[in-house]
């Protein structure tokens, strides 16, 4: 009986050892690119994560896996304008932190909207991929709100007045059943927000960011037995951070704002943002979606990632990760990755067999009123984009072309512009206060197509023109800190993007993204 009870977990050791050996390791991040504030929930096998979204629409990402590590972006939750208003938002205001959650067969979003409508609200759906229900406000102030969902009763926490602060609603209308209760303010950091609670154990747990999104961000915790306090200090905190010994050499900096889940297995797992430093201490990718594992034992508190430092890759067993699909070049307008500068002036868009008819708009992209503008994430250090403007579609006096776009006042543009017959392929930068372009004017007027490049291998950017489509010009190159956070500023990441300045119309062929930096200088 010993011998076969002992062949028995030789046999488990085995299996075990097999599964360790094959599974792959966790890659950070798990969804790259601008993809702040992640919020997460799982229904069954599945999993849900949505980010921030700030002045772009439609807004706020919604993404799907059944594995943690395989995410497809399924849609956006908000879609229209009565939704999401964004008259006037910037790279600091519009969405942001969302927190979505799930009820009796209901989805649940809530978030805040700075500079448009009442604060915060929240948003419903049967279907996580649409169509979301008209935002219904609530009365609680403050940013990042999160909802917890006990025995009938729905609870709000945000954090007015620098105080993580909970209240109880009603879903159905927004208004507030009872008072609102401060729970916490944070072991001392700066702006204690992106409050979540869950129950375990008999404790109610407050995670919480503190620190600022910057260098300084990391996670705390607090809990008590009653869901309005006192809360208790976790005495190791903070849990997460990357602002110490241990990770202040590390590409990967300014860990924080963070959301707990359980997988069906019963493991616990974290979902927060960081950013990758490129080229020195600088980011320019914005804030984007990691994940690592949680330990959390019966009554005890939970630490993340054996209390180590976060890194592009960890030792944790995870699903293999998929090779990415190949983009198509067509402009499909029904792809859930395109954004708009605020709410879009529709009739300026035109899709038609994989192209894009563009109006202009007499709004510049440092101007920012609702400019002709349609891009997606950069998700990857090293890319191209690519497209090719007919020049007979481009009017005269618009000026068309491709950007790199952190914020209104931080952006580096490629286009091509026709003035009097003559034609000017032209490189022009804003940074901040330092404006200035280049130009180099095209005298063979039987052209009828350009393309235009903008390449990347993480440390600058490469600016590229060709007039016959197979031989390139270099333009200009630059240096991506220059539209790094550190420099520029914003809450967003690098968007790229087309764009169409003046009055008339311009036809854009295709849009080419693609992860991989191709650079016909380098290559040689």
């Amino acid at each position: 009986m010993k011998m076969k009870m002992k062949n028995q977990l030789l046999s488990l050791v085995i299996i075990a050892s097999l599964l360790m050996s094959s599974s792959q390791e966790l890659i950070n991040p798990i969804i790259p690119g601008y993809h702040p504030d992640p919020s997460i929930v799982r229904v069954d096998d599945d999993y849900y994560i949505v980010n921030s979204s700030f002045q772009y629409f439609p807004g706020v990402p919604i993404f799907h896996s059944k594995d943690l590590i395989n995410w497809k972006q399924i849609g956006n939750v908000l879609t229209t304008p009565n939704q999401l208003p964004l008259k006037g938002a910037g790279s600091w205001t519009g969405i942001y932190a969302p927190t979505i959650r799930y009820n009796e067969g209901t989805f649940y979003m809530i978030t805040t909207n700075i500079g448009n409508g009442k604060g915060n609200f929240l948003v419903t759906a049967e279907d996580p991929r649409g169509p979301w229900s008209e935002p219904k406000w609530l009365e609680q102030g403050g940013i990042d709100p999160s909802l917890y969902f006990e025995d009938g009763k729905v609870y709000m926490v945000s954090n007015p007045d620098n105080f993580i602060t909970l209240c109880e609603i009603d879903p159905e209308t927004g208004k507030k059943l009872t008072d609102s209760k401060p729970l916490w303010q944070g072991t001392g950091g700066r702006y204690p927000e992106g409050p979540h609670i869950y129950k375990k154990d008999g404790f109610y747990y407050l995670l919480i960011s503190e620190g600022g999104t910057e260098l300084a961000h990391r996670l705390t915790i607090a809990r008590s037995k009653d869901i309005y306090g006192p809360y208790e200090s976790n005495p190791n905190n903070p849990i997460l951070t990357n602002c110490n010994m241990k990770g202040q050499t590390l590409t990967v900096q300014g860990t924080g704002h963070g959301d707990f889940v359980q997988a069906k297995d019963g493991s616990w797992w974290v979902v927060f943002l960081a950013y990758r430093h490129f080229g020195g201490s600088y980011h320019h990718m914005g804030r984007e979606t990691f994940l690592a594992p949680v330990e959390w034992k019966e009554g005890e508190w939970p630490v993340v990632n054996g209390g180590n430092p976060i890194e592009i890759t960890m030792d944790v067993p995870v699903a293999e990760k998929e090779p990415k699909s190949k983009r198509d070049k067509k402009i499909d307008e029904s792809s859930p990755e395109w954004i708009y500068i605020q709410n879009p002036i529709e009739k300026n868009y035109k899709f038609e067999k994989g192209k894009l008819i563009m109006t202009a708009s007499e709004s510049t992209l440092t101007q920012n009123d609702r400019p002709s503008f349609l891009g997606r994430r950069q998700e990857s250090p090293t890319f191209y984009v690519e497209t090719e403007i007919d020049i007979e579609s481009l009017s005269e006096g618009v000026n068309a072309g491709l950007t790199l776009y952190q914020i209104n006042d931080g952006h580096f543009d490629l286009s091509i512009k026709k003035n009097d017959e003559t034609l000017d392929v032209i490189f022009r930068f804003t940074v901040k206060s330092l404006v200035g372009e280049k130009a180099v004017k095209i005298e063979d007027d039987s052209i009828e197509n350009i393309k235009l490049k903008i390449s990347s291998d993480s440390e600058k950017f490469f600016f590229e023109f060709s007039t016959d489509g197979e031989n390139y010009e270099k333009l200009d190159e630059q240096s991506v800190s220059l539209l790094s956070t550190e420099v520029v500023g914003g809450f967003t990441g690098l968007v790229i993007g087309m764009f169409a300045e003046g009055e008339g119309t311009v036809e854009f062929g295709y849009f080419d993204y693609n992860e991989k930096f191709k650079n016909k200088e380098k290559d040689e």
